[in-house]
């Protein structure tokens, strides 16, 4: 599959705009795409499509033997394990050939008759495209609100209230909600509902079933902030948790005054996090500030606790690990943390002693807790997978200190983790930083440089890049390559100051770090820069845009899923959805030292006339995050540049979203297309 064996590629046509920022001229011939109703930007994206089907004409065959190999791992008829919640056990289930799950319950046991809640299958049928969200039960069992999406755009959520006795819907409906929470009085919902221009969640209503009027009761004026509804396990209470990427305040509402007001728990105050977590006669608190960066916990009376006096640590800051979140239960709260890297789950009583510590031995692997139900229970239950462990599910009880096994992930095809290896190394960046990433090779790897390899990565918003069992990539790892995830800055993998190292005036350390793991798989002779392939998608679509820049030398191939390439422009545009509530993570480019920093990673901004690796980029037509035109001018641009003979796609979704496929098998077929193209690079067809 060499370009030079094809019909030429599209060429996009190009009008320069020019524009003056801080006294500086920046020029842009593609600027022109932003706009999906003009025929000539569509054309051109079908041409694109059109010449990516041609060029992966020749791996149709490998595309479905990937596939294949993929549905063979999977088990196609599968059930989610059980959770009890107000008298009724929860679950959900998968059934073969079915794009969607069903969502079902049962009354008191498992034995009694089952109740379909959703069949989702059924909802999406005749839709392109079909996106189910969550869902919220009313307090009487009665009414289940949902939210559901027909386009894969996520400003497109609606939501609508079901009657669980009749199983039809209410006929009420509220396009744009984003969240929901019931009020005790089983008929009364709030919801929250999104800016279209800026796709936050910024308005709360209250609705009264039967009325004719929902009342705005909270609008969020900054556009750097959003703001959810929702309950919490107690069901004491509604809440309305108000963010930033650095900031939060919580409004509480008790759940039996449904026509009251919210109060402000704790006003917000800059660079502060907190959230909330009521207990019965007591709140738990979260928080976060510049000197407890990686979380504390406080104790709070319920009568009183506006004077911080009453305030007694729970749980102290500790630099060396990182609070990613707790679930409160009648008698115990759970602690999900990270220590070097790994998660560790730990049990405390009401009064801050330590019951139990749930650790692991593995050098690699992610585990987190939740509460097995209820509150008034004693239960909590664990999940624990990592590269060649399969996802296996546990329920520890907290007061017979007895562990037992749920369910375990089972691959119908047959799979044995002693045949593989994984290793947990170090790369030094730069700066001296050591900088995690984990990696799994089958057994007999020959450490010559010999080796193809892929290393995936995210790196941005304090996102952890976690490892974790993924069927998928044993299609490529027993064709023998190395497949790696870099756990990088701007991620949180490490601790808060890990996602501070890696944002604003210090996203460059993102990129380096990733070169950095990159060329310690080549030096260690793991791989070689002629065999390796890098991935990432949307803001780890940025990472692939900065590395191709940077080091194209390093990589083979590189597979960017819907990447946010075009940094200037998009944060220099207000109206978008990535702009002005993102500048706490990227920067302001309306001040020149942000612009100045922007402009010298943007990747679209910083093509050259050079070589480039192997290169496929993924969009959506209806992409709300990623806008189509970032990946479809970053082609063009590409393509006008680059002076090599490489192949360079772009693979345009025309019917979803930020996510892609909406369908569990379409996404199964996206990933085979992504794969096949990464084989191909390394001359494996088969």
């Amino acid at each position: 599959m060499d370009q030079t064996n094809f019909t030429a590629p599209p060429v996009a046509q190009t009008k320069t705009d020019t524009f003056i920022n801080f006294g500086k001229q920046r020029t842009d011939d593609y600027f022109w795409m932003k706009d999906k109703s003009d025929e000539k930007v569509l054309n051109y994206i079908k041409a694109e499509n059109a010449y990516t089907e041609t060029v992966m004409a020749g791996t149709k065959d490998l595309q479905k033997k990937l596939y294949d190999e993929f549905l063979g791992r999977i088990k196609e008829d599968d059930e989610s394990y059980p959770v009890k919640r107000k008298g009724y056990y929860y679950y959900s289930r998968r059934e073969k050939g079915k794009q969607y799950r069903t969502y079902c319950r049962r009354k008191e046991t498992m034995e009694a008759p089952e109740e379909v809640i959703f069949d989702v299958n059924k909802m999406a049928e005749g839709k392109n495209a079909y996106i189910f969200g969550s869902y919220s039960i009313s307090p009487d069992n009665q009414k289940a609100a949902y939210l559901f999406n027909e386009t894969g755009s996520f400003a497109d959520f609606e939501m609508r209230i079901k009657d669980l006795q009749t199983g039809e819907d209410t006929g009420f409906s509220v396009k744009g909600a984003a969240s929901m929470a019931w009020a005790n009085d089983n008929k009364t919902i709030f919801y929250s509902k999104i800016d279209n221009q800026t796709l936050r969640s910024y308005q709360i209503y209250r609705q009264t079933l039967g009325a004719n009027d929902a009342k705005l009761i909270y609008e969020e004026k900054d556009p750097k902030f959003s703001a959810y509804v929702h309950g919490e396990i107690t069901r004491q209470y509604v809440m309305i948790s108000i963010n930033s990427s650095t900031t939060s305040e919580i409004r509480l509402l008790p759940a039996n005054d449904a026509n009251g007001d919210f109060k402000v728990f704790m006003p917000r105050v800059q660079d502060v996090e907190y959230s909330v977590i009521p207990h019965e006669n007591m709140f738990f608190l979260t928080y976060k500030d510049k000197e407890n960066f990686n979380g504390m916990i406080y104790r709070l009376p319920k009568e009183g606790y506006e004077n911080r006096d009453t305030w007694k640590i729970f749980t102290a800051h500790n630099e060396e690990v990182r609070l990613d979140g707790i679930d409160v239960l009648k008698n115990y709260v759970v602690l999900n943390l990270r220590k070097n890297g790994l998660n560790e789950t730990h049990i405390k009583d009401l009064d801050g002693k330590e019951v139990k510590k749930i650790s692991f031995p593995e050098p690699v692997y992610t585990a987190y807790s939740t509460a097995a139900g209820d509150f008034d229970i004693n239960q909590i239950r664990y999940s624990y997978t990592s590269l060649n462990r399969p996802t296996t599910l546990y329920e520890y009880d907290i007061v017979t200190d007895k562990t037992v096994k749920l369910k375990e992930q089972e691959i119908p095809s047959g799979f044995n983790p002693e045949n593989y290896v994984v290793e947990r190394l170090w790369a030094t960046a730069g700066d001296g930083t050591n900088v995690p990433m984990a990696i799994i090779y089958k057994k007999g790897l020959k450490k010559d440089g010999s080796a193809p390899a892929l290393l995936y990565s995210y790196g941005s918003y304090g996102s952890t890049s976690d490892v974790y069992f993924n069927s998928a990539v044993f299609s490529l790892v027993d064709r023998g390559f190395v497949f790696g995830i870099a756990q990088i800055r701007g991620g949180s993998d490490m601790g808060e100051k890990w996602y501070e190292d890696g944002k604003l005036l210090k996203k460059k350390n993102t990129f380096t770090d990733f070169i950095a793991c990159s060329e310690k798989l080549i030096a260690d002779k793991y791989t070689s820069a002629g065999k390796l392939a890098a991935m990432g998608g949307s803001a780890g679509g940025l990472l692939m845009g900065a590395v191709a820049n940077m080091r194209p030398d390093l990589y083979q191939t590189i597979v960017a899923q819907v990447p946010f390439v075009d940094v200037i422009n998009t944060m220099l545009d207000d109206t978008l959805p990535l702009t002005t509530g993102e500048y706490e993570e990227w920067g302001n480019p309306n001040e020149e030292e942000y612009y100045n920093y922007m402009l010298s990673y943007s990747p679209y901004d910083n093509i050259e006339r050079k070589e480039y690796p192997n290169m496929l980029v993924t969009g959506g037509l209806n992409d709300s995050q990623v806008l189509f035109h970032e990946p479809t001018k970053y082609v063009a641009k590409l393509r006008a540049n680059k002076t090599d003979n490489n192949i360079l796609l772009l693979h345009m979704n025309m019917e979803s979203g930020h996510g892609g496929a909406t369908g569990s098998y379409d996404r199964l077929k996206d990933t085979a297309f992504e794969y096949a193209f990464i084989l191909n690079r390394v001359g494996i067809n088969e």
